[in-house]
């Protein structure tokens, strides 16, 4: 990846800087897309070749181009280009299965992935930039068949979730708590994939699918005929972009979100794609 004064601004090709802004303090804010500014007080990033691991069966996130099976949209593809347009760098998607995207991160084979839920555990293993909390929810069959209406009524209920997502830890504590209460246990299924618990629940396999509020209004949308919203709240959990520990790249990115943010473009793209607005938060910088 070079940086690309001018390709940000109006399509050229990539110009590699030679030397820094004159006169630009490495301790400055970047107050606006600036991609001299950038390259001057990031000179680390020139050359990367910078890769971007996405999911193309998260939406709104990723997900596959209806009219071009090749290429990849959704929120946070458009918030990558928003960011790295800012910043005048090139970059590149690379799909990859979602339980898998972290460990890619953590291992240098993709530089960083967005939408990744920050907890302790990983901030242990990365570095994050936080822009969005969570909304969650449960998605059920048509009907609602279970009468699942809040998360106590899922003690007894057979309960999808993804593999390795807090969704799936969450229900496991649920789960514990619902035996310690004297009710009967949570069965929880995981897939691999957002399609397959879906598919669960609408095959009556599990009662509920337990994820993100966004995907399960934009699926409540899509299938109303196969599904209802079970319940939904609002968390406190923070979701952002992770990265490498000690990656360059993971300030600079968090300077360009600022300025994203800043200017709107966050609110139009979570509005394009149906993302609650109160969801998005600063963007902050987390190198633990």
């Amino acid at each position: 990846m070079t940086f690309n004064t001018l390709g940000a601004a109006i399509g050229l090709g990539a110009v590699t800087l030679l030397s820094p802004v004159a006169g630009f303090a490495q301790d400055e804010t970047i107050a606006s897309c600036d991609p001299a500014a950038f390259a001057a007080k990031y000179p680390a990033l020139d050359g990367r070749k910078v890769v971007l691991g996405a999911d193309p069966s998260t939406p709104p996130y990723a997900m596959i181009d209806p009219d071009d099976h090749e290429t990849i949209i959704g929120s946070d593809i458009e918030l990558a280009n928003a960011v790295f347009s800012c910043m005048g760098l090139e970059h590149s998607v690379k799909p990859g299965a979602w339980p898998g995207l972290f460990p890619a991160v953590v291992s240098g084979q993709v530089d960083l992935m967005f939408y990744l839920y920050h907890n302790a555990t990983r901030a242990e293993q990365g570095d994050f930039v936080t822009y969005m909390r969570a909304g969650s929810g449960a998605i059920v069959g048509e009907g609602n068949p279970a009468g699942i209406t809040s998360k106590a009524d899922l003690c007894g209920k057979t309960l999808s979730a993804g593999l390795g997502t807090v969704e799936e830890r969450q229900a496991t504590k649920w789960s514990e708590e619902c035996v310690a209460e004297g009710h009967d246990a949570i069965t929880v299924m995981t897939s691999t994939d957002v399609a397959s618990g879906f598919r669960l629940v609408a095959s009556g396999r599990a009662d509920a699918m337990v994820t993100d509020l966004p995907l399960i209004n934009m699926m409540l949308k899509r299938q109303p005929e196969a599904f209802d919203l079970g319940y939904e709240e609002l968390t406190d959990w923070q979701i952002g972009a992770a990265f490498a520990n000690d990656d360059p790249l993971a300030p600079a990115v968090f300077e360009a979100l600022k300025i994203v943010q800043a200017n709107g473009t966050q609110d139009e793209i979570f509005a394009k794609y149906g993302i609650e607005p109160e969801l998005i938060i600063s963007a902050e910088f987390k190198p633990e």
